[in-house]
Formats: C-alpha cells, structure tokens, sequence
C-alpha cells in the first residue's frame, strides 16, 4: 500500500522529452509542407546481379541536371558534422505541397528550355550509372515502394530513379520527369516517379540537338495506421534476417571454440609446466630450462622501434574507446536513420574527446617498453595518425573536387575537423601522456638478461606475416557477414540499422583476437622466440588483411567502377578501414598478448 502510494505522489513529477531532432510535428490542415532535396546518389538497381557504377555524389542543383530551382534560388538548409561528411547537401525545392490538399490535375512545376546535347549526355550518363533522386519529407526520405520476391512483404526503398534505364527506347535512357507524389498520414511519405499520368511518350533525351524538359508532378494523400514511432520500419527492411543470425550463431562458435582450446592450453599446458618448474630445488647447482622458460631473462627485453610501437599501442587504444562508446549511442537509440549524420558525429567528437586515453596508454606502453624520449612520443602520439588521415582525406578530397562531386568536403568543415583534432585532441592527448608518464612503466615480473639469446630457427607458420594471416582468418570469419552490410551502407547508400548485431559482433571480434593472440604469443615463447611485441600486434592486425582483400573481392562482385575517380575513392576508403581495423585489433593483441605474459612469468620462480 505504502509502495503504491509512493508511485502514485511520484508519477506527477515524472516529465518526458524527446531526442532533439526526433520530436514529431502537427500540421494543420492547407499548411505548407516543405519537400526538401538532397545530393543525387548511385544505387543498387535492386536485382541480385546489379552492381554499384560510380562512387561519386552529385548536388541536385548542378546546373547540367536542369533541375526546377526554387523562386530566388535554392537555400541550403544547415547540417550536422556527420551529414555534411556523408555527402549530404539539403536544399529547399519548389515544389508546392500543403497539408490534405491534392493537386487533381498535373501540375507543371517548370519548363527548363534550351536543353544542349551536352547536358543531355551528362544526364543519360548518369541515369545509365543508375542514379537517384533524394528528397526529404517531414525528415523521412523519399522512397519507392516495393515487394520482397522472397516473403511477400511490402518495404520503401529509399531513393527513386534518376531515370528509366532499360533498353527498349532505342539504347537510350528515358527520363523521369513526371513524379506522383503520395504522401500518408501517420506514416512514411512516399514518392514514385514517372506514373506518366498524361499518356505521353517516355522523355528521350537526344545528345544531337537542343529541346526543352517539361517538370510535372501531382500530389495525393492518404491515411495510414503507421504510428509516428515507428515510422521508419519500413524503411529498415531485412531482405533475409536469417543471415544475420547466422552470423552471430557463427561468431559465438567460434569464441567459444577459441576459449575451449586456449582455456585447455593454460590451464593443461600452462599450468603443468609451472608446477615442474616451481618444484624444482633452487639449493640444485644444476636446473634444467625448457620450453618458455628458457626465454625469461629475454622475454621483456626492448624491442625494435618501441617509439612506432607505443604510438599505434595509443592511437588503437583511442579508437578502441570511440568505437564502444559510439555503439553504446547507437544502442540506446540515439544513433537511428532519422538523425541524419549522427553516427559520424558522434564518431568524430568521440574521437576528439579520447585523445587522453590514446596519450594515457602511448606513454605507459613507451616506458614499459624501455622508451625513454617522453616528449617525442606525446608529439608523435597526438599528430601522426591525424596526419595521415588528413593526407588520405585531403587527396581524396581532390578527386571529387575535380569530378565537380557535391560530396567534396568544403574548406570549412575541414578547418572545423583539423579543430577538433589538433585544437581538441592534440592538448587532450598531452594531457594524458603527462599522466601516463607519471604513472611509469608497467613492473617487469623476471629480469631482462645484459646479453641477447640467441634465437633457433622456428616453424614456418610463426614466420611474422604468416602468423598474421593465419591468426586473422578467425576474427575476420566472425565478422564478414556483418561486414557486407557495412560496406553496403557506405558505398551503397544503404540505411544500416542492426546496431545490436553490430555490437555483439564487435565484442565477438575482440574476444577471438585477444585469444588468438596469447595462443599465438605462448606458441612463440614455446619455440623460443622472445621477440613477442610487435608480432602480437601484427597477429592481432591480421584480420584487418582479410578485410582488404575481402573489400576488393567486394568491388569485384558488387560494384562496376568505370571512372578512374571512384577506383580511386573505393581504394582511399577501404585503405582507411583496413589501417584502423588493423590499430584497433593490433592494440587488442598486444594489450592481451602484454597481459597473458606477464601472468605467465609472474606464476615461476626465477633463481
């Protein structure tokens, strides 16, 4: 009763808000609906055997689509960070909507006249690389509605054809230039193009002469009983969820396969060589050394470039932190489809905000590394990665600069990025490098002997490159599936949204790279071979090898680059998801590799 009652007093205090950006909006009946337009993307023709043809974004306005500009020219309306970074260019269209008014008749929204041959071609070149429109509609996106071939079920597709591409207009795309516009209540908006409502012939676009482009466009409304929050799950529909599931059933076998076999190594192996070891007689003048004991005075001495090292240790480390915080976002809902961009943002601030952490685990790995120019490793910390990245980026950049691409970063949100990063990150970053150099380097639990060991010649497949490639084909087989998706959703223009697949396949990953990795580190120690530090780091980086060549297999079968500028752009964004997948699962190793290690020769007596 008391319960109840408290509740009941309690229940007056409790207030609700919604997420900004996420909150619904009430028209009344004849207010102007505003249709707003965004870049023109290549897309997937929707057939099993359609390949993507061009990487590369066109603004909506470019004067060679001869487009209908709204009166006193299109405004660009403002963006998130992430959006602008994803190609997003909004603009305010001037298409005449308003609430619960249906236009009966065909309504001409203008004639563009004087239409060259030039432009002709530019526009059938781009309707054969199957583009298409994007519009915006109370924040939903305009799409096409469909029906999945295997389960009957109707979904939106996001985006509409530029035009007709089929080959029976005389080997010449058709045009849409008429678009019938039908817009629900309660539910998604949608558009689909060239319903030709006047009985006209297809628009054929001669590349001969000049003509003139009629724009039509009539507009219906309906009711739906979609709710408003779940609007969007038209949208995000799964052509075969049994494959994701498959995936995770997959991955879970796989870690627990891992943890079977490294938990009998340690616990079989591991724990009955220290037992023999720590029952020997140390009064003995004679003690017999075998298998990764005779390593002990070696196994933490320096290792080659310990400054590159550390650097790699701290930046994966800040990636690391990114990526988990970026997937908890996701998870409770803040990163969906309807906040356009959040999901880069979120990634770039986060990334800023972390450069402690990437200063903090850079210094500590440098001093126990034996590392003893404190300075240049906080320096080279705080700006090689950005660098690189900004080097890449910048080049890339140029391309789509010179393709005359809508999704060419403006010079603005570059100086906003080099802010984040070098204004943000960079005094971040010295800040937890001070600290971790306060803390000192990690206690060494055996001796490093004054002179190196000789090493005996080992198996071939603990040869460093291979033991990358064979220890990476776990971590990688535990994540291609999700792979194709993420890959779909950036260069496909596909919405992803399995973010819960997503974060169990990336703690899936983390888990069989670090068991991967001590496997790996013990077999070495066991063959002698000391010279574990930058070996775990290339075997915890090795899945991120499958992922290159997983990408290009992914170019070879779904996408048809003809231009030397999308070859060049696919090739830049699959190097820049090879290298950080190779940081972030290359600190895992090493970090787990450092770990197993140390507890390994902290259970032995050393004489």
């Amino acid at each position: 009763m008391l319960r109840s009652l408290l509740v009941g007093l309690l229940i007056p205090c409790i207030h609700a808000f919604y997420l900004p950006g996420a909150a619904p909006r009430n028209y009344a009946e004849g207010e102007k609906v505003e249709l707003f337009v965004n870049a023109l993307t290549p897309m997937l023709s929707g057939s099993n055997d359609s390949k993507l043809k061009s990487l590369i974004n066109y603004d909506y306005y470019n004067p060679k689509f001869r487009f209908c500009e709204p009166p006193g020219g299109p405004k660009q309306e403002p963006e998130s960070l992430g959006s602008i970074l994803f190609g997003d260019r909004i603009f305010n269209s001037p298409y005449d909507i308003h609430m619960l008014e249906d236009n009966a008749t065909c309504k001409t929204l203008c004639v563009a006249t004087d239409v060259t041959g030039e432009e002709a071609k530019f526009i059938n070149d781009r309707i054969r690389e199957d583009y298409a429109l994007n519009w915006l509609i109370d924040g939903l996106p305009a799409a096409e509605m469909k029906v999945d071939m295997r389960t009957k079920e109707l979904f939106f597709d996001m985006g509409f054809n530029l035009g007709d591409n089929e080959d029976e207009h005389q080997n010449l795309p058709a045009l849409n230039n008429h678009y019938e516009i039908v817009l629900s209540i309660g539910g998604p908006q949608t558009s689909t193009p060239n319903c030709d409502i006047h009985g006209a012939q297809p628009m054929i676009l001669s590349e001969d002469g000049v003509q003139s482009i009629r724009y039509t466009y009539r507009v219906s409304w309906n009711e739906s009983d979609t709710p408003w929050a779940t609007r969007w799950d038209n949208y995000l529909h799964i052509f075969d969820p049994r494959i994701h599931w498959f995936s995770l059933v997959n991955s879970v076998v796989i870690v627990v396969f891992l943890c079977a076999m490294v938990s009998m190594i340690l616990f079989r192996s591991v724990s009955r060589d220290i037992n023999r070891y720590n029952a020997i007689d140390l009064s003995e003048d004679v003690q017999e050394d075998w298998g990764w004991k005779l390593v002990h005075g070696e196994v933490f001495r320096s290792p080659r470039y310990p400054l590159l090292l550390s650097v790699m240790v701290g930046n994966g480390a800040q990636l690391c932190a990114m990526v988990a915080i970026t997937l908890v976002f996701a998870l409770l809902g803040f990163l969906s489809p309807s906040n356009r961009g959040s999901l880069a943002t979120v990634m770039m601030v986060c990334w800023s905000l972390f450069g402690s952490i990437g200063g903090y685990f850079s210094s500590r790995a440098y001093a126990s590394l034996g590392g003893t120019n404190r300075r240049k490793n906080a320096f080279v910390t705080a700006t090689a990665l950005p660098t690189l990245i900004f080097i890449v980026v910048f080049l890339l950049n140029f391309f789509l600069l010179a393709a005359g691409s809508s999704g060419a970063v403006p010079f603005g949100t570059m100086m906003l990025i080099i802010v984040l990063w070098f204004g943000i990150s960079a005094p971040l970053s010295a800040i937890g490098s001070y600290f971790g150099s306060k803390r000192g380097a990690l206690q060494q639990p055996v001796r490093v002997n004054p002179i190196p060991r000789q090493i005996p010649p080992g198996p071939k497949y603990l040869k460093p490159w291979v033991a990358a490639l064979l220890s990476g084909i776990l971590p990688f087989g535990a994540a291609f599936v999700e792979l194709y998706f993420v890959l779909s959703s950036l260069f496909a223009s596909r919405a992803y949204y399995a973010f819960g697949f997503l974060a169990l396949t990336a703690g899936v990953v983390a888990l069989t790279t670090a068991t991967v990795s001590i496997l790996f580190t013990y077999f070495l120690l066991c063959a002698e071979e000391y010279r574990w530090h930058w070996r775990s780091f290339l075997i915890g980086g090795g899945s991120a090898f499958w992922v290159l060549a997983y990408g290009l297999f992914y170019w070879a079968s779904r996408l048809k680059l003809d231009s030397f500028t999308s070859m060049v752009l696919y090739l830049g964004y699959l190097f820049l998801i090879s290298l950080l997948d190779f940081l972030i699962t290359g600190t895992i190793g090493f970090l787990a590799s450092y770990w197993a290690v140390s507890r390994l020769y902290t259970a032995i007596r050393i004489d």
